[in-house]
């Protein structure tokens, strides 16, 4: 009976001594896809240790070499840096050394994850990134804003507008959502990492500017908003209850777009947001700024024609564009620069 037990458990030692196959349900990062369907389920099965591999097999493919198209990777980097704390500093480690052309990635990572000591964080790394001393003093003097210090843009007042119309330039934040439309992406892949309220909050702040009248830069990321919103909320149901939750403490310019991206988003008919955004930014294009109509209405200013680059397919259209769809339609950046270039 003795030897029985003994042949038993040194049965179970050589089994739990033997390599083990891996979880069938673990995501290998071998390809900038992987990665993708990795960051696609990371906020439901966290696993912060992997992030330095994700990071170094994203610079490899030259995924983080435009910060432009970078945007949603930054915001995935960012949030989970938030999320662990007591990691932050271990996991910026292992991510480095970095090429110098992807040396700003590190840099943003740590600058938007909102961690209390951010920028002692920084400064401790500053010497393991030559390439972004610039970039590093910028962030830690205040000359650039962190992500939860960018606000949105104002929108500029009659004689303002009147003003630019004449040619005077309006003053200019260093960072906004208006001119920076990979920060749309930057939101997405903060609330991938983690699945907090917040980022999503912020892109519902954008929605109003999907009925701008006046301004192609505001009207493009609030267009992107609405349609990101609609299509990840069709996608996944958590993203869907979480603006449900939120619908009802939103301001009255916002209730009724956050209604039809629901409705939409419920319906699975995200194509119709997308025909009618097209739809007024191809007005604005082809007829100029609203408030210029108006004025021509009046009588006071004749309308004169406005240059506005095709770039609203942006974020709107992307299989047309012919570019790969970051989760759920957040790749607005690259479709940006896509279309502005034609």
């Amino acid at each position: 009976m003795r030897i029985a037990s003994v042949a038993s458990a040194s049965a179970i030692l050589c089994a739990l001594l033997a390599p083990q196959p891996a979880a069938a349900n673990k995501i290998e990062l071998v390809s900038r896809a992987s990665v993708m369907e990795w960051i696609d389920g990371y906020r439901h099965k966290p696993e912060p240790a992997r992030l330095p591999e994700a990071v170094r097999l994203l610079s490899s493919t030259g995924a983080l070499r435009e910060p432009e198209t970078a945007g949603f990777f930054v915001g995935f980097a960012a949030g989970v840096i938030g999320a662990n704390p007591k990691q932050a500093e271990h996991l910026i480690g292992r991510m480095l050394p970095l090429p110098a052309a992807d040396q700003w990635f590190a840099v943003r990572a740590v600058a938007y994850s909102g961690l209390p000591a951010w920028k002692s964080l920084l400064a401790r790394i500053a010497s393991k990134l030559p390439a972004r001393r610039g970039m590093i003093n910028a962030y830690l003097t205040g000359a650039l804003p962190t992500l939860e210090q960018i606000e949105l843009d104002k929108s500029p007042t009659f004689l303002e507008q009147v003003g630019q119309h004449f040619g005077v330039k309006p003053k200019l934040q260093p960072v906004s959502y208006r001119r920076n439309p990979e920060l749309l992406d930057t939101l997405w892949g903060q609330y991938f990492a983690a699945g907090e309220y917040r980022p999503v909050w912020r892109i519902i702040t954008l929605l109003p500017w999907s009925k701008d009248r006046d301004d192609a830069g505001r009207l493009t990321v609030g267009s992107s908003a609405k349609y990101t919103l609609a299509n990840n909320a069709a996608r996944y149901p958590d993203v869907l209850a979480l603006i449900k939750d939120m619908a009802i403490y939103q301001e009255a310019d916002v209730r009724p777009i956050l209604a039809d991206v629901i409705r939409a988003a419920e319906t699975t008919e995200t194509s119709a947001i997308r025909k009618e955004q097209l739809a007024l930014v191809d007005k604005l294009k082809t007829k100029g700024a609203g408030y210029q109509r108006d004025l021509k209405t009046w009588g006071y200013v004749g309308q004169g024609a406005i240059g506005i680059t095709c770039v609203a397919l942006a974020a709107i259209s992307l299989t047309a564009a012919g570019l790969p769809c970051v989760i759920g339609g957040a790749a607005t950046s690259a479709a940006l620069n896509y279309w502005a270039a034609q």
